[in-house]
């Protein structure tokens, strides 16, 4: 009996023992808020977080949610979301020749050619579009269509290039609208190649829209159209309201177009998609129609009203908090388009080399922004539970972003770890 009711004691001990180390464990929203806490404090005073629970609605974390900051490269976030939910998924930009002027029985044309620019950023060359994008309109596409509807086989008048789709400031309000290697390409309406010279992307256009026209011209002699007549001249101009479509080229649908923009987070796609917003909805093709309209579309579909002027993230007046962040990724969720154009966590875009080996890998998608003392970090984990988590991480007046980035990765690896 006394062996008994030692053994009872013991086991009564061994279980209160085991009760009172449960009770000291924290629940997983309160370990989540204690890592996601301690990783706040490496990124500073003037950072902020949110972070949402999709599938239950609960705020699993913030710090200081409504604060707005900088939010650098997640801008592309408002421009892209906007496009897509106006212009819808499979909208594309034209690219089109146009002629005013006769046929005669030999093949030559008679007039002149417009080459008109409708804001496609992929329109180039074949190379530069495979090299750079995967994918693209191309002047050879542009001209096979223009001989195969028209089959010239000469142009005796001239070609003259039209980039009124959009106005002819080459930068953003960052740049002082001036062309600046700093947005990735060079604004306009009609651009072919991004604005580069080459396809190593170091050095700019003089004049984009008269360099498109030239590769016209050396696109069809190269065909053995022969450019002939005295007059024959290459210029920049507009297309006259009687000229004839003769052949067009479409760029990639918008699905595609965001996601060449969000995944790279490049700024020369998500600056031209802002202008073409302006064009198609604010009534010109600048920067300031488009983001005209993007801020009517967030205040209005998503109850948010952030601090705007731009369509990349490159300028510092911008200014959003986390929530307002994570109120879009709430409300676009659905939106596949949008879910697939964002880079995925140790595999592809910006995010290739963060989180590799670790949970998030292949389980978060997001956005990175990045400015010489911003580090950003939104989007969306799949945590241990299945339940897909809304996040933001924007942190400001950094001396390193780099380990901004990193700690951020981190704090997604938590987020997919996360078993509530």
């Amino acid at each position: 009996m006394r062996v008994f009711l030692g053994t009872l004691g013991a086991m009564l001990a061994l279980l209160a023992g085991s009760a009172a180390a449960a009770a000291a464990q924290p629940s997983p929203q309160a370990a989540l808020q204690q890592s996601l806490t301690r990783s706040m404090s490496g990124l500073g005073n003037f950072s902020g977080a949110d972070v949402v629970d999709l599938k239950t609605g609960q705020t699993l974390f913030s710090l200081a949610p409504d604060v707005g900051r900088l939010p650098a490269s997640v801008e592309k976030l408002y421009t892209t979301s906007t496009a897509l939910l106006r212009l819808g998924p499979t909208a594309t930009f034209t690219t089109s020749v146009l002629g005013v002027g006769s046929r005669d029985p030999e093949g030559v044309w008679h007039g002149t050619l417009y080459l008109r620019g409708g804001g496609d950023p992929t329109f180039g060359a074949l190379g530069f579009d495979r090299s750079w994008y995967g994918t693209g309109a191309t002047m050879r596409t542009l001209i096979g269509a223009l001989l195969k509807t028209t089959g010239i086989t000469g142009v005796e008048g001239g070609i003259v290039a039209d980039q009124s789709y959009f106005d002819l400031r080459r930068g953003t309000p960052a740049t002082g609208y001036r062309a600046n290697l700093e947005v990735e390409g060079e604004l306009g309406g009609l651009t072919y190649d991004s604005g580069f010279t080459s396809t190593q992307g170091t050095a700019l256009q003089a004049r984009p829209a008269l360099f498109a026209a030239q590769q016209l011209a050396g696109g069809l002699r190269a065909a053995r159209v022969k450019l002939v007549g005295p007059g024959f001249r290459i210029s920049v101009g507009r297309t006259p309201s009687n000229a004839t479509v003769l052949a067009s080229v479409q760029s990639p649908p918008l699905s595609t177009l965001v996601a060449l923009t969000n995944t790279p987070s490049d700024n020369y796609f998500a600056e031209t998609l802002l202008k073409d917003v302006g064009a198609r909805l604010g009534g010109a093709g600048t920067t300031a129609a488009g983001a005209a309209v993007v801020r009517s579309e967030l205040e209005t579909n998503f109850g948010i009203a952030p601090r705007l002027n731009d369509g990349s993230g490159l300028s510092r007046y911008d200014s959003t908090s986390p929530a307002q962040v994570v109120t879009l990724l709430e409300s676009m969720a659905t939106n596949q388009a949008f879910v697939n154009s964002l880079a995925v966590g140790g595999e592809t875009g910006t995010l290739e080399h963060e989180m590799n080996g670790t949970i998030a890998q292949g389980n978060c998608r997001g956005k990175t922004g990045t400015l010489h003392d911003v580090a950003s970090l939104v989007g969306y984990c799949r945590a241990r539970d299945n339940h897909t988590l809304a996040f933001a991480f924007l942190a400001n007046g950094l001396g390193n972003p780099s380990l901004g980035h990193a700690i951020e990765a981190n704090m997604a690896v938590s987020l997919a770890g996360y078993d509530g």
